[in-house]
């Protein structure tokens, strides 16, 4: 145990000597947003990765590997394809554009794209990411608490807490820089520990790897999910690889863009994303695929003997496998999961209060140094509310796991947000009405296709095991698509 706390110790002081560093270069409120727009591709490459990842990969997606087997792969062939198309088509017009205007936030970038005559759009973006970023951190806030309750057998309450307290203490000093130099740090633990435990796990496998997995189950080899194809199975294929949408136009993931050098930087940055994402999500597919065939027997229950949804595979198997000086390394890979995207997430939340509303729209003459001070204040403000809610879930809702958890706020961001952006990006027509109306309309369809579509009994299964996302996306963009078509047509009549 003593191990743990001093790895603990050791991960948390590299932290706030990053943030107090990073303290030193924040000068103004660019700085403090995105960098100065001057940071290199590979820190924006780890960074972008490492809020993308989030403790979904580490826990909730290794889980899934554990409780699916072969099939979970399908995320990581929509995570990889989402992300190479972000890169790879999206990054440079985003980037080209926003140097244009000077934005340094996702709503800037709105209001000049549309050249907006009323604070509406900006207001509609704001007011958006606020809610369900703010779900989205209680998430990893939940994360933490568990994170900590079975690495040191603490009270969840108390990790939460404490994962908490440490987060808002080194971003606070540092901003955008402190978020993404932390984030290269963090997501060189992510990245170690997920190749890592899968190797050892190999080293554990006496006989054939597929024949010892169809011994726990079978189903575990179906690339086509449990009994084979399936209309229920394909819609759940559908939902998987349709998580890649969320990184077409998430403002966490986007602003990233801005904050890189120059266009040219992309070129290079895009091929280490794709790689790191590749390698994150595949190795922890597998690392719960093996979990499930060391530590499980035919006809076990996978949830009960890997923690609740199978997420804590990874956390079991470094406890079996591991001598305690390693075992006590995957506490700091998997808070790194954590805090990594808790802090890119309020950086992004806190710009669309602090600037985007109360700023922009309601006190333009607040100079930069009142809205820094301010910033902060919103920070710690929006924490809190996302630890209360995190408290609150974990309490009424004791069998919820991190995946799905995650996945209803990265859905509403994504389905508000992604549509907007390549809409914007790609179609000279579309117009401010049609963002609207996207954002408002993806914004609705997450809660709709999540808790009241369901109900209707003959059609629950299939949207249950498509999520919401999907669907939530293809209403937001159609609904920009008509609203703006339908513009056109009265002024050219």
């Amino acid at each position: 145990m003593l191990t743990n706390y001093i790895v603990l110790a050791l991960y948390l002081g590299i932290l706030l000597l990053i943030g107090v560093v990073a303290a030193r270069q924040v000068k103004d409120i660019k700085d403090y947003y995105v960098g100065g727009k001057r940071l290199s591709y590979w820190v924006v490459a780890f960074s972008s990765r490492a809020t993308g990842s989030s403790a979904w990969v580490l826990l909730g997606l290794s889980g899934m590997g554990a409780i699916w087997g072969v099939f979970a792969y399908w995320v990581v062939v929509g995570t990889v394809s989402g992300v190479a198309i972000s890169w790879f088509v999206m990054g440079k017009p985003f980037k080209h554009l926003t140097d244009r205007f000077d934005s340094i936030t996702i709503p800037d970038y709105l209001e000049s794209r549309f050249q907006a005559t009323s604070p509406r759009i900006r207001l509609v973006a704001a007011l958006a990411l606020t809610f369900f970023v703010t779900i989205y951190v209680s998430a990893q806030i939940d994360a933490t608490g568990t994170a900590f309750e079975s690495f040191l057998d603490w009270n969840y309450y108390t990790g939460a807490v404490v994962g908490f307290i440490i987060v808002v203490l080194y971003m606070s000093f540092g901003g955008f820089i402190a978020v993404a130099w932390s984030d290269v740090f963090q997501g060189g633990i992510m990245l170690l520990g997920l190749v890592l435990l899968p190797l050892v796990m190999l080293t554990q496998i006496s006989g054939s790897l597929s024949q010892e997995i169809r011994a726990v189950d079978a189903d575990l080899l179906s690339f086509l999910g449990p009994g084979g194809f399936s209309a229920l199975n394909l819609a759940k294929i559908i939902g998987f690889v349709m998580i890649g949408l969320g990184f077409l136009g998430s403002p966490q993931l986007f602003v990233r863009y801005m904050s890189i050098r120059q266009e040219s930087e992309i070129d290079r940055g895009k091929w280490v994303s794709v790689l790191l994402t590749f390698t994150m999500n595949f190795s922890a597919v597998s690392l719960g695929i093996l979990g499930r065939t060391l530590f499980t027997s035919a006809g076990d229950d996978p949830t009960q003997v890997l923690g609740n949804g199978g997420q804590e595979v990874l956390l079991y198997a470094a406890g079996q496998l591991l001598p305690a000086v390693l075992s006590s390394f995957y506490i700091a890979a998997v808070l790194s999961a954590i805090m990594s995207t808790i802090d890119s997430l309020l950086v992004v939340a806190s710009s669309a209060v602090s600037r985007d509303l109360y700023q922009k729209v309601y006190h333009p003459s607040l100079s930069d140094k009142e809205l820094s001070a301010f910033s902060t204040r919103v920070t710690l403000l929006l924490s809190i509310v996302s630890l209360v809610l995190a408290l609150a879930v974990a309490y009424f809702s004791p069998t919820r796991t991190i995946f799905w958890f995650v996945i209803f706020g990265w859905s509403g961001i994504a389905a508000t947000f992604c549509p907007m952006i390549i809409l914007s990006l790609f179609w000279d027509k579309y117009t401010e009405p049609g963002a609207l109306a996207s954002m408002v309309t993806g914004f609705l369809s997450v809660p709709f296709f999540k808790f009241i579509l369901p109900q209707w009994e003959a059609a629950a299964p299939y949207l249950i095991n498509m999520a919401e996302l999907f669907p939530s996306f293809i209403l937001s963009l159609l609904a920009g698509y008509i609203v703006s078509s339908k513009r056109h047509s009265l002024q050219s009549s």
